[in-house]
């Protein structure tokens, strides 16, 4: 069964890199993010500096994607990442609309990157929708390897005050009694409260530093973190 699993979620991957490949307009974009410690949702995954790689390739309103954390650190990590992400946007008057499918798989797990299982394997999926307008609105549903069928949602605002990009977020989940963990709750609980703010550098009349640093505050764990992070790409 987790064999006939793998090799669906390996044909939808075959078709839809053969339809970007085939659109006469194919884009394609690589870089990485530095950060001073991973948090992921008002949740510290990873309290060391970490280098966070993404590669992706797309066409029209999709794209298919990889995007890593990797502690900087010399110990070995099971939070160490790799997620594969396929998604299709689109834009309207009202804003920006984005649908996601992603899979989360951890390379140190000990878990075998060949294990599908529900409950148990070495990927979990998760569906997102996303709205970008005057006021963001995204909301994340985990189908698979997920007995608690964990939920996240999330609302934000931007604005930019002397050419410096501010963007404030509230995001909260529903909790799970069969899997508090994931999220660090069993009901209802806010766990991202943050500000952001981002400036691209100019170094030369070709290259520019994006920079940026966040305070978070995660309500639930009674925690907050300030992480600084700079981004590079191709």
């Amino acid at each position: 069964m987790k064999n006939l699993f793998m090799v669906k979620i390996l044909l939808i991957l075959f078709f839809a890199l053969s339809g970007l490949t085939a659109a006469q307009e194919l884009r394609a974009s690589a870089g990485a993010d530095l950060v001073s410690r991973y948090i992921w949702r008002g949740i510290e995954i990873n309290n060391t500096p970490n280098i966070q790689p993404s590669i992706a390739l797309g066409a029209g309103g999709f794209e298919i994607g990889l995007w890593g954390s990797y502690t900087l650190s010399n110990q070995t990590f099971a939070t160490d990442e790799i997620d594969l992400y396929l998604s299709y946007g689109f834009s309207t008057d009202a804003g920006d609309f984005v649908f996601l499918l992603t899979d989360y798989y951890f390379p140190n797990s000990g878990t075998p990157l060949g294990h599908f299982q529900d409950n148990g394997g070495a990927h979990t999926l998760e569906l997102g929708a996303v709205y970008n307008g005057p006021v963001s609105f995204a909301l994340y549903y985990n189908f698979y390897n997920d007995p608690g069928n964990n939920i996240y949602f999330e609302i934000g605002y931007s604005f930019a005050v002397s050419g410096i990009d501010f963007g404030l977020i509230a995001g909260g989940t529903s909790g799970s009694k069969d899997n508090p963990v994931y999220y660090g709750s069993d009901g209802f609980a806010l766990i991202n409260l943050g500000i952001s703010v981002s400036k691209e550098v100019i170094v030369t009349d070709k290259f520019g530093l994006p920079l940026s640093a966040s305070f978070i505050v995660n309500p639930n764990d009674d925690i907050a973190h300030l992480v600084f992070g700079c981004s590079f790409s191709l």
